[in-house]
């Protein structure tokens, strides 16, 4: 029977843990879920199948990981990037094909003529986004261009949000994904091609220039550029485009907020100055010119003047600090609902007119464990290792989804999830 290997049971794993669990009952699989706290091991396992099982465990200790992915057909990973490395060359040693959601980082890369060699499928950036937008893009981008359409910019936006009913905060925020990710955005920048001219943000820009889309319900979301925009044009096959931007969604205030923190230095991954007790020790580190009233309120919520609530863990830098709190302020209750919207505007030239496709998704989730982060994230990764597994797949090497051999049968598969695109164009002559 099948084996599969699952590192990371957090945040983004709950529909994946699902999807597992329905694969052991139905297709005779059998899955190891491996987690360094037991505890999130005992909740995500719940009444799990005959066939499944989690460990606990940590992936540097290599005596604990070589014989574990040894012992699979398919290991899939959910750690942190800095982690993937460990179980890669694992994988590559053992044989042993590898999914992950992250993105392919040089010392991955690195391996791909051994992957190669080996006859291995290593899928990466196989979430949501980076995932799912590169698949339904992709989609989009090979049917405009074989009815004859000549694109000529492209923007990619997407955002894991609260859903409307369970937003209840001014910050119009609630965390479903890896709180370290959260506070640590934008850090290194931005670097994206806008009317053919290449446009390089600094971390300190990065949030007080921030855009907004429009979707076709008429809510309006703001937007910071994600990362490198410009390595994805040649993947993509965009070269003609004169614009090609990848976005990160947020409420508008929280940008407006963010910006404000990020002002204030209390972002930093940096040794913090003098320790502080409470959560108002914390703000005071840092001095600011005077911040609009929305921006006040805002942080005053987070614990500005708050000297009752102190510090449980002993964070050593500003984010550590930050993070503690977010995790507090910004939790999921036990029945929120979080929210993930992507939207794809396309902008291409056919028969003398300047036409705009876009395509839009939004998914709710259905509580503070079966996340829509979960499901987008999860699910992708659930569905490749069913078609390495059945034969679907016959290719080899490294790889993220952009060919059509990969983002076909999971896109159509997604869709039986309640995870489908909606779509129109505008036309405009010129």
């Amino acid at each position: 029977m099948p084996h599969i290997l699952l590192f990371g049971a957090g945040k983004s794993a709950s529909a994946l843990i699902d999807f597992l669990k329905n694969a052991c009952q139905s297709w005779s699989w059998n899955c190891t879920v491996v987690d360094a706290q037991p505890t999130m091991l005992d909740v995500k396992l719940k009444d799990a199948p005959t066939g499944m099982k989690g460990l606990v465990g940590t992936v540097d200790d290599a005596s604990f990981l070589k014989p574990l992915v040894a012992s699979a057909d398919v290991v899939i990973s959910l750690m942190p990037p800095t982690l993937h490395l460990h179980i890669a060359l694992a994988c590559l040693d053992a044989g042993k094909h590898l999914l992950t959601a992250s993105y392919i980082d040089p010392k991955l890369k690195a391996l791909e003529k051994d992957i190669e060699a080996k006859n291995l499928i290593f899928l990466a950036e196989m979430g949501l986004d980076p995932g799912i937008d590169h698949m339904s893009a992709m989609d989009m981008i090979r049917r405009i261009q074989t009815n004859g359409g000549k694109i000529t910019g492209f923007y990619s936006h997407c955002g894991g949000l609260v859903a409307p009913e369970s937003d209840n905060n001014p910050w119009h925020y609630k965390i479903s994904w890896n709180p370290r990710n959260v506070v640590l955005a934008g850090q290194a920048g931005a670097v994206f091609l806008k009317d053919g001219r290449q446009v390089d943000v600094p971390y300190a820009e990065m949030f007080s220039n921030a855009g907004s889309i429009q979707l076709k319900d008429g809510s309006t979301w703001g937007f910071y550029p994600n990362r490198d925009s410009l390595s994805y044009i040649s993947l993509y096959g965009l070269e003609s485009a004169s614009t090609f931007i990848r976005t990160t969604l947020r409420h508008p205030s929280f940008l407006e907020g963010w910006n404000s923190l990020v002002r204030m230095g209390l972002t930093k991954d940096e040794l913090i100055k003098q320790h502080p007790v409470s959560y108002a020790d914390f703000f005071q580190q840092s001095s600011v010119a005077q911040l609009p009233d929305t921006v006040q309120y805002m942080l005053h919520w987070l614990g500005m003047h708050d000297h009752e609530s102190v510090f449980k863990k002993s964070g050593k830098t500003y984010a550590d600090l930050l993070q503690e709190i977010l995790e507090e302020k910004w939790k999921l209750d036990p029945n929120d609902r979080d929210m993930i919207i992507m939207q794809h505007q396309i902008q291409y030239l056919k028969d003398g007119k300047q036409c705009e496709q876009v395509a839009e998704l939004v998914v709710q989730g259905k509580d503070a464990q079966h996340t829509a982060m979960s499901m987008t994230v999860g699910l992708p990764l659930g569905i490749a290792a069913k078609f390495i597994l059945d034969k679907t797949w016959n290719f080899s090497g490294l790889h993220i989804p952009i060919q059509p051999a990969i983002y076909e049968p999971v896109l159509c598969e997604l869709k039986n999830y309640g995870i489908e695109f909606v779509e129109y164009v505008r036309e405009q002559t010129i």
